[in-house]
């Protein structure tokens, strides 16, 4: 079998994503595990060769399958012809929202017609995107609306700690209006076929968070654990599944980071990102379940702040990437 075709797209053009690209390109690791391309602008990624003092070959191509797949050699599909100083570096663009939009459409299109294995994502603006009259809240709804799924799940995971999400970008204060039976529970049901499927865990084992302080405390501090996590809890037990829950989030990492859960499904963007990226900030990988592709991404965002300083940590593209072959390979081998 030949080794995966994995798509990844530039992400913004002003953030950090074409350095960690042209830095990831040349790591050895990747090319004894799958084929990269990248879809993006030549342009701007022979820009950042150039700036960074990269020896790394941009190889324009015309179809993805047709690479060349050696360490040093960056083969790109090139969507948009943007000069430099129309994107300046560590500033959201318009321009750039707009090309964000096309990597990312074509990735799903390629995935999706099955001329590449699977989709991984470098870091976006939502205020450039936004701009560009793409309205998303994130990468994950994007993904959803463009390949019309319901049930997708943002998971990110390290080495340590995996955790899925009920709700992502929301304001807190809309968090427990949005927690329903149906909502958890099938974040519950997607998380642990998604462990299965790409990962290998024949039975996992889930820990679910309550909303609250001390999961509620009986009612006291809370009333959401006792009327619709609990019951979609026992619900997706009386189904089968390994899972407890609602457990008091302050204790529940800590337990799920040293083995005792596979992974912990959260009820809000921050209770789940706060100890997983204090475990994993470098090598953490976002991964979005119940999609009919599969994709990965970065575990971190466009890094304006430091972007064109030739410091971005290309560790967490890396290991999406390298998680994405796997989970095509771990799907391949079932069929």
């Amino acid at each position: 079998m030949p080794f995966p075709l994995i798509a990844i797209t530039m992400g913004d053009p002003a953030g950090i994503g074409p350095e960690i690209i042209v830095k990831a390109i040349g790591e050895k690791t990747i090319f004894a595990q799958c084929r990269p391309v990248v879809l993006g602008d030549k342009g701007i990624l022979m820009y950042t060769a150039q700036w960074l003092k990269s020896s790394v070959t941009i190889k324009k191509i015309e179809e993805p399958a047709k690479g060349v797949f050696n360490p040093g050699i960056l083969n790109i599909l090139p969507l948009t012809d943007l000069p430099p100083e129309e994107v300046p570096l560590g500033t959201p663009q318009r321009k750039g929202g707009e090309a964000t939009y096309r990597y990312i459409e074509k990735g799903v299109a390629l995935a999706q017609e099955g001329i590449v294995d699977a989709l991984v994502t470098a870091p976006i603006s939502k205020e450039a995107l936004n701009e560009a009259g793409y309205p998303f809240p994130g990468h994950t709804e994007f993904l959803a609306h463009l390949t019309r799924a319901e049930d997708q799940v943002m998971m990110l995971a390290g080495p340590k700690l995996r955790v899925a999400l009920v709700t992502t970008h929301l304001p807190l204060r809309e968090v427990p209006a949005a927690l329903t039976h149906v909502r958890i529970k099938k974040t519950i049901v997607t998380t642990f076929q998604g462990l299965q499927q790409y990962f290998g865990i024949t039975n996992p084992r889930l820990a679910v968070a309550g909303l609250n302080p001390h999961a509620g405390e009986g009612g006291l501090f809370g009333s959401e654990e006792e009327e619709v996590i609990a019951p979609a809890v026992a619900e997706c037990r009386h189904e089968g599944m390994a899972v407890d829950g609602p457990l008091p989030p302050d204790s529940l990492f800590f337990n799920a980071a040293s083995g005792r859960y596979d992974a912990v499904v959260a009820m809000y963007h921050d209770q789940g990102l706060i100890p997983l990226k204090l475990l994993h900030f470098r090598d953490g990988v976002n991964i979005t379940l119940g999609l009919p592709i599969i994709r990965t991404s970065v575990g971190h965002g466009t890094g304006y702040d430091i972007a064109g300083q030739g410091v971005a940590d290309p560790t967490s593209l890396i290991n999406a990437i390298l998680t994405a072959s796997q989970m095509v390979v771990a799907t391949k081998s079932k069929n």
